[in-house]
């Protein structure tokens, strides 16, 4: 069952949610129910009646890939908390960063198309038979934790906590990516009949707007727009209707899910980040990524950039700031792209973002001395046009679709 892929999820999950919102009415919460649902819905998520062992739907490889990988990002993140009490190194740091990777970077690697992998197993693809949804996301929220306990901000940890952070079902297939010391204080806070009718009231708007972000316009693009566009011999007019259709079923189809995610972490009580802030009204690069996908946005910004940037700086490798932060926006966005995938048109997507974002900081020092004698709004609307529309190209490239 995908999450929020059909009526039948959202009756199930609504279903199971309803004591919780009788409990949040009377200003309690059960979290051991709150875990009931949890594992009901990963149970529902995971399950497959045809790749799975002795013939049981809830023995499927997808669920004990998930397990397993679960219980293996455990012990990398125990392990870790426990030996850096002793030596907190650089070089222990990496090594477990390593091992929290590894997983991700195996299953993108086999499950490339550049690699031709065609093994099988038991009459299924290997392919199909490793990794799970929400693989990525996960490792997010675990990379996090170990950075955390490297700068010494997390200093403690409880697995079961830990473990509910992890596997938090609305948020499980695609985030938002949400941070652990936060997602904590949200389970932990005592919930009141105000704050809780709020949450279910902004819970119950999300999910409206989601069904017509995801199920209305979306679908109406993919079926009326995408799927009648074929790239055989295809003009130029045709990629570039297909840039603008593709673009805004993006955003239709991801803001919706996302939607879908908030709905039911506010159901539980949890304040999840959003991902979307009318991304098409930013007025240049920077702003764009500030409004699109901000959860991943901020996350790489956090654990990459910052971090790339404070080490270069303290260890004086390069005396320019300047070049230092466009060497750290190219390795951001080259990592992002390698995230995505292994495919070229995702490397090339993120090399394009990074290209952008170092141009517009040369734009920026230009625009300095040389300021705009238009109207503030005729410069906004200018800025906006632009920036939407390299962007949509940027769509273009990931889309694989450009050649």
């Amino acid at each position: 069952m995908i999450p929020y892929g059909d009526f039948q999820f959202f009756f199930i999950a609504l279903a199971l949610l309803v004591p919780v919102i009788v409990l949040g009415f009377c200003g309690r919460r059960n979290h051991y129910y709150n875990w009931f649902v949890t594992v009901i819905m990963l149970v529902l998520i995971f399950k497959d009646p045809n790749k799975n062992l002795f013939g049981i739907s809830i023995l499927s490889f997808e669920m004990i890939s998930f397990i397993i990988y679960i219980i293996y990002q455990l012990i990398i993140i125990s392990s870790y908390l426990k030996l850096v009490k002793h030596k907190n190194t650089l070089s222990l740091f990496i090594i477990f960063l390593v091992l929290s990777i590894a997983p991700l970077a195996a299953v993108k690697v086999i499950q490339s198309s550049l690699f031709g992998f065609t093994g099988h197993l038991g009459g299924f693809s290997i392919k199909s038979l490793i990794g799970f949804l929400g693989i990525s996301y996960i490792m997010f929220k675990c990379i996090q934790i170990i950075m955390e306990i490297r700068d010494r901000r997390i200093k403690t940890l409880n697995l079961f906590e830990v473990l509910k952070f992890l596997t938090f079902f609305p948020t499980i297939s695609s985030g938002p990516i949400d941070r652990y010391k936060r997602f904590n204080k949200d389970i932990a806070r005592e919930i009141t009949q105000e704050k809780y009718s709020d949450l279910l009231q902004k819970a119950i708007y999300y999910i409206f707007i989601g069904f017509l972000y995801k199920y209305i316009i979306a679908y109406f693009i993919n079926q009326k727009v995408i799927l009648n566009i074929t790239f055989e011999n295809s003009d130029l007019w045709m990629k570039i209707i297909y840039m603008y259709a593709y673009s805004f079923y993006l955003f239709f189809d991801f803001a919706g899910y996302s939607l879908f995610a908030l709905a039911f972490s506010y159901i539980m009580g949890v304040e999840t980040p959003p991902n979307f802030n009318q991304p098409f009204k930013a007025k240049n690069i920077k702003d764009f990524w500030n409004r699109w996908h901000m959860s991943l946005s901020f996350w790489f910004r956090d654990m990459v950039y910052m971090r790339f940037v404070f080490f270069i700086s303290k260890n004086k490798y390069i005396k320019n700031n300047f070049t230092t932060s466009n060497i750290g926006f190219m390795l951001n966005f080259l990592i992002m792209g390698i995230w995505h995938g292994i495919e070229w048109f995702y490397i090339a997507y993120g090399i394009y973002h990074g290209i952008l974002f170092v141009l517009y900081g040369y734009y920026e020092q230009y625009r300095k001395k040389h300021p705009y004698k238009l109207p503030v709004k005729v410069v906004d609307f200018i800025g906006i046009l632009i920036t939407f529309h390299v962007v949509a190209f940027g769509f273009l490239i990931f889309s694989g679709k450009l050649f």
